[in-house]
């Protein structure tokens, strides 16, 4: 018997949707935070991958703009 693995349409959904509401919460917080044309470059960043863009976005720009207050 050959069985082929495949991913249930539910979890490439949830995984879609996932991604596409990192992106946008990427794009969305980098403009409220004045990032000017890099909030393009965090939404598309994060609209390809999961979770990398999350932690690179929270080291270099939100641990950043905490630590000089």
């Amino acid at each position: 018997m050959n069985e082929v693995n495949e991913s249930p349409l539910a979890v490439i959904i949830l995984a879609v949707v996932l991604v596409l509401i990192q992106g946008t919460w990427l794009f969305l917080d980098a403009r409220k935070r004045g990032l000017g044309k890099m909030a393009w470059f965090w939404g598309i960043w994060g609209s390809t991958t999961m979770p990398l863009p999350l932690l690179f976005y929270w080291i270099f720009v939100i641990r950043k703009d905490g630590s000089e207050s």
